[in-house]
């Protein structure tokens, strides 16, 4: 496998998946087309409702197959598809949890607004994987900085950087601006990968995706100290993921990996808090959070 490792592979997922031996990955993320009839250039994204979910049965075995017993496997997906790959995948694996990436979707007409995407995470047994407590800031208004949250009343108890994270993110949005996206339909935000990553795998571990698109899973491990091994079928995407790598710095602060967007911290494990904090500016009165952003300190750097 190691002439595997750190390579942007291109070719048919499957194929890949089959050279990979058993238990050898710390992290598999799939984010498969939809079978939507969006327009790939080289993948007609538009399946036969029976064949869509026997092909998506064969990648989701090898997924669970080829990841370690102390690793995770992630799925992403419309709701429709993730109840299918959830009850094929209770039947190897055990199932950890729903996350609801909270992405406004478009009005569809005679039915409810379509305002999440799922991820599904599964572990190969049910103790001993890798799990990292980690936080995100709270949420602030944009003008006032005041911190949106009420807390019931005890303000003065809450995390001074922000609270752990449940199953419902929000905080995390999608690509809507060309100037920030690559020439994909559905192009995932970096921080989101970086998130799963920080919870779930350790620097100089695996991540793997099979359908890679334009690189945002190989991006987020790389700034994060991980290996990687990412497919996709399309030239295309693999010439603009090698692009994207070449570009992509560690991001550190005090020694410890965090996920960082547009200049801001917004993932971080709680376990790094003790080391990290001191690049951040908190007052003295734990009161004093709900008014004062908190920011890096002059001069701080995470590269």
């Amino acid at each position: 496998m190691k002439d595997l490792i750190n390579r942007v592979i291109l070719g048919d997922a499957l194929e890949v998946m089959r050279r990979i031996p058993d238990d050898s990955v710390d992290m598999t993320f799939a984010d498969p087309p939809f079978n939507l009839g969006k327009t790939y250039n080289v993948y007609r994204d538009s399946k036969d409702f029976k064949e869509y979910l026997e092909w998506s049965k064969a990648w989701l075995r090898e997924m669970v197959r080829i990841t370690k017993p102390t690793g995770s496997i992630f799925v992403h997906n419309i709701p429709k598809w993730l109840t299918y790959f959830a009850a094929y995948l209770n039947e190897m694996a055990y199932f950890r949890h729903w996350i609801v990436w909270d992405a406004m979707g478009s009005p569809l007409g005679k039915t409810l607004l379509p305002n999440h995407y799922g991820i599904l995470w599964y572990t190969k047994r049910p103790k001993g994987f890798k799990f990292y407590d980690i936080r995100s800031p709270h949420p602030r208004c944009r003008k006032c900085k005041v911190v949106l949250k009420d807390y019931g009343g005890k303000k003065n108890k809450m995390h001074p950087y922000g609270p752990l994270l449940s199953d419902v993110w929000t905080d995390i949005h999608r690509i809507r601006h060309k100037k920030r996206r690559d020439e994909h339909p559905c192009q995932l935000p970096i921080p989101l990968l970086e998130r799963l990553i920080l919870m779930t795998t350790d620097e100089g571990d695996t991540v793997f995706d099979p359908f890679v698109g334009t690189g945002t899973t190989a991006v987020a491990a790389k700034r994060l100290g991980r290996n990687f091994i990412v497919v996709d079928i399309d030239p295309e995407y693999v010439e603009i993921t090698e692009r994207n790598l070449k570009s992509a710095k560690p991001t550190k602060l005090n020694g410890c990996y965090v996920s960082v967007y547009l200049g801001r911290v917004i993932t971080i494990r709680d376990r790094d808090w003790e080391r990290i904090k001191d690049a951040f500016i908190i007052p003295q009165d734990i009161k004093e959070v709900e008014v004062r952003q908190i920011k890096l300190k002059r001069g701080k750097t995470l590269f």
